[in-house]
C-alpha cells in the first residue's frame, strides 16, 4: 500500500521493545510504514514526544502497550495524542490492548472510578476514539493461528472442558464453550486460608448484645457469613481443564483452582487469559503449581516472566489489531470481525 495514499498513519507511543515489536507486526500486516516519532525521557524524568512527519488531515492510530511503569506509559500516550492534535491530525484513535486502571472501574465506598478519569483525560488530550479495547477477547484465542512462530495449539482440545474460576466468570466461559462446542464446568466457594489471613475480622460473629427493657425477648444468635469450600460443578475427570479469564495477575486463585481440578481427575490444566500482567511472585508460583501451561497474548510485555517460568506461552494478536485498524479507518463493522471468526482460525 502506498503510504501517501493510505489516508492514515500508525504510531508507537512507547519506546519499549515490546511496544515497538507489536507496532512493527501490525504495520507489516497493514502494508504501511510505522510513523516516524521519538519518545524519550529527559534528565529530569519528563516525557518528550517529537513527531517527525506531517500528519495533517490523516487518521492517526497510536499503539500503546502498558509496561510495568504504568503512569509513564499514560503520560507518553497523552503527550503524543496532544502533539498529534496540535499537528492538525483529522482523527486520533488509541489502540490500547490493555487499558490501564481497568480494574478500578467501579465505585468503592469513598474511592473513585479511575478508569473513567483516564478515559476523560485521553479524550481531552485529543483522542476521538479508544480502539481495540476488547478486540483481542475472541473465542479464537483457544485455537491460535497456525504458522505463527509463537503460536500454540492443544492437540486433543476436543477432550477439553472450559472452566469458569468463579460464578461471575461463568458467562464468559459459556461463550467460549458454546463457540468451541465443549463442555462447561463452574467452580464456586473459596479456599480456606490461615488464621493470619482472617485477621480482618470477616469471619468473626457480631458481638452479642444484651437487650434492655424487654426481658422476655430473646434474639437469635447471628452466625458469621462463611462461604463453602471450593467445589466444581461439572465433569472434568479424565479431561483437559481450560480455565478462562481476561486478566491473570495474582495467581493464588488460579493455583488453588488447579489443585482442585487435579483432585477431580483433570489430567492437564491450562490457564488462558488475554492480558498476562503476572505481577510479584506469579512466575514462581506457576512453575511450582499443578498448572501445565499459561497462555497469554502480547498485549502486555512479559518477557522477564517468560524467562523465569517456561510454562508461560505467548500468542500474537497483531492480526486482529491490524484488521480492527483497517475496519475503523474504512468505517466497516467491528462486530463482523468477531462474529465471523471460524473455529479453525
Amino acid at each position: 500500500m502506498n503510504i501517501s495514499k493510505s489516508g492514515y498513519r500508525v504510531f508507537s507511543a512507547n519506546s519499549s521493545p515490546a511496544c515497538a515489536q507489536l507496532a512493527k507486526k501490525i504495520t507489516e500486516r497493514l502494508g504501511v510504514e510505522l510513523g516516524k516519532s521519538v519518545v524519550y525521557q529527559e534528565a529530569n524524568r519528563e516525557t518528550r514526544v517529537d513527531v517527525k512527519e506531517s500528519v495533517r488531515g490523516q487518521d492517526i492510530f497510536i499503539i500503546q502497550t502498558i509496561p510495568r511503569d504504568v503512569n509513564t506509559a499514560i503520560m507518553e500516550l497523552l503527550i503524543m495524542a496532544y502533539a498529534l492534535k496540535t499537528s492538525c491530525a483529522k482523527n486520533i484513535i488509541g489502540v490500547i490492548p490493555y487499558f490501564p486502571y481497568s480494574k478500578q472501574c467501579k465505585m468503592r465506598k469513598r474511592g473513585s472510578i479511575v478508569c473513567k478519569l483516564l478515559a476523560s483525560m485521553l479524550a481531552k488530550a485529543g483522542k476521538t476514539q479508544n480502539g481495540a479495547r476488547t478486540s483481542v477477547r475472541s473465542p479464537g484465542l483457544l485455537q491460535f493461528p497456525r504458522g505463527q512462530p509463537e503460536g500454540f495449539t492443544i492437540p486433543d482440545y476436543r477432550n477439553a472442558t472450559i472452566v469458569a474460576k468463579s460464578p461471575s466468570s461463568a458467562k464468559r466461559a459459556q461463550s467460549y464453550a458454546e463457540r468451541l462446542r465443549l463442555g462447561l464446568a463452574v467452580m464456586h466457594g473459596e479456599a480456606h486460608h490461615s488464621e493470619l489471613d482472617m485477621a480482618d475480622g470477616r469471619q468473626s460473629p457480631p458481638l452479642s448484645r444484651t437487650s434492655t427493657g424487654h426481658t422476655g425477648l430473646e434474639l437469635p444468635v447471628m452466625m458469621a457469613k462463611e462461604k463453602p469450600p471450593i467445589t466444581v460443578v461439572g465433569d472434568v475427570g479424565g479431561r483437559i481443564a481450560i480455565i478462562i479469564d481476561d486478566i491473570i495477575d495474582d495467581v493464588e486463585d488460579f493455583v488453588a483452582a488447579a489443585e482442585i481440578l487435579k483432585e477431580r481427575g483433570a489430567y492437564k490444566i491450562y490457564i488462558m487469559a488475554t492480558h498476562g500482567l503476572l505481577s510479584a511472585e506469579a512466575p514462581r508460583l506457576i512453575e511450582e503449581s499443578a498448572i501445565d501451561e499459561v497462555v497469554v497474548t502480547n498485549t502486555v510485555p512479559h518477557e522477564i516472566q517468560k524467562l523465569q517460568c517456561p510454562k508461560i506461552k505467548t500468542v500474537d494478536v497483531s492480526m486482529i489489531l491490524a484488521e480492527a485498524i483497517r475496519r475503523i479507518h474504512n468505517g466497516e463493522s467491528m462486530a463482523y470481525l468477531f462474529r465471523n471468526i471460524a473455529v479453525d482460525d
